[in-house]
């Protein structure tokens, strides 16, 4: 028996680290860093150019 107590990571959670994540607008293939969601749903990822399309997400 050991003295470590483990608990189990959430599967919603975001590992450590940078994330990369692909603006979702038509012919846009950039870093996209404005994430769209509602609850417990997966996220839409939009540049700041193209935020405006991702609030239809919310």
């Amino acid at each position: 028996m050991s003295d470590e107590i483990r608990i189990p990571k959430p599967e919603y959670a975001t590992p450590a680290g940078v994330q990369h994540h692909v603006c979702e607008h038509d012919g846009c293939s950039k870093d996209a860093g404005w994430g769209f969601v509602k609850p417990k749903y997966a996220p839409h990822w939009f540049r700041y150019e193209h935020r405006a399309e991702g609030e239809h997400f919310l």
